[in-house]
């Protein structure tokens, strides 16, 4: 032993280490064995030693192992995850998405594959997040363009987004109604519209030119009817400066109607729905160079594109595929996704897709 280690000893000795024990008083061990007589306890010696138990990992293991399963399991079946701890595994206990205000990059993310039902007629569909109605139309800010300043263009916008509604949202016009609020919002001087509107809802034998759906939304009372009273839309309003110093309005707007047979019980109904996308150009002229009416527009352009209302020869209304919904051809060489909005309306063979070339599609 070194010197050092030598009066380090003699010191410890003396004046005794950091932690080592104290013993009692007299009358503090008298105490502590009194205490322990009355608790049944049998003494124990103050210089006695009890060593610390060993601490046990056996509960964070399975705690982790628990853990690793949750995740694998949550990885490969989520809709039933959530259904376990009470969520609404259709994707409708989802936040409401935010408005369009602008061209979407991608389709929606895949649903559940959950068929709709009467309580739930957007049970399973990305139209669960959309809003109702007219508020699923954005209107962007209003600016001063063409020939109208910025109040002008804001009330152009707001005539726009209500021609929408009555063609496609208005509940008699849904039924098979004539559109008169609509047609009402139609320059009456615009000769080539104005004769597509007589022909279209006189004629009991329309054409893919002359069909009122490339316009309004109808569907035969005695045959379908809306599953509740909400359809849901998204889409937008954006606008430029057109022919002449006009104001060119387009809406590219997606309708999801829920529509059951008309003669059905409530309960157990079938569900089919109807997705409608319309791309509408219309301008807002000049009255000083063309000839038109106030509060009035022209329509440039109208496309459709539809699914699940019907791939036969123009009726005039939509005809859901009640009873053969899951026996429809497959086209896998034309398949479309009715609720990718990031693509635009297919009209490569010159007409609308309302006639017997329907593609097919995948997820309704």
């Amino acid at each position: 032993m070194s010197d050092e280690e030598w009066e380090r000893f003699l010191r410890e000795s003396v004046g005794g280490s950091a932690g080592a024990p104290v013993e009692p008083s007299a009358r503090a061990r008298g105490v502590e064995r009194r205490l322990r007589e009355r608790s049944g306890q049998p003494p124990e010696g103050w210089r006695t030693y009890s060593p610390a138990r060993p601490r046990r990992r056996t509960g964070w293991y399975v705690a982790g192992l628990a853990a690793a399963v949750a995740l694998l399991v949550g990885g490969l079946f989520p809709h039933q995850v959530i259904g376990w701890f009470g969520g609404n595994d259709d994707g409708q206990d989802k936040a409401p998405l935010a408005a369009e205000s602008q061209k979407p990059r991608t389709a929606p993310g895949a649903e559940p594959g959950l068929r709709p039902t009467p309580a739930e007629p957007f049970r399973g569909s990305p139209a669960s997040r959309w809003a109702d109605g007219a508020a699923g139309i954005t209107v962007p800010p209003a600016k001063a363009t063409g020939w109208m300043d910025a109040a002008q263009v804001e009330t152009a916008l707001r005539q726009s987004r209500r021609f929408l509604v009555a063609a496609g949202l208005d509940p008699r016009v849904l039924r098979g109604e004539r559109p008169t609020k609509a047609i009402a919002l139609l320059n009456p001087h615009q000769k080539d519209v104005q004769e597509y509107l007589r022909t279209a809802l006189s004629s009991k034998t329309p054409t893919s030119e002359t069909d009122p759906l490339l316009l309004f939304s109808r569907f035969r009372p005695e045959q379908a009817r809306l599953a509740g009273d909400v359809v849901k839309t998204r889409g937008r309003l954006t606008y430029r400066e057109g022919k002449r110093g006009a104001l060119e309005v387009t809406a590219d707007v997606t309708f999801v109607y829920p529509v059951t047979p008309a003669r059905d019980g409530e309960r157990d109904a079938e569900v089919v729905r109807t997705i409608v996308r319309r791309e509408t150009v219309m301008s807002w002229d000049d009255p000083a160079k063309v000839i038109t009416e106030p509060g009035t527009m022209s329509l440039v352009s109208y496309t459709l594109d539809m699914t699940n209302g019907g791939c036969s020869d123009p009726t005039g209304y939509f005809t859901p595929p009640f009873g053969t919904a899951d026996e429809q051809p497959t086209d896998k060489a034309h398949q479309v996704d009715p609720y990718d909005r990031s693509k635009p309306i297919d009209t490569s063979n010159g007409t609308p897709a309302t006639g017997t070339d329907c593609a097919t599609a995948t997820r309704s």
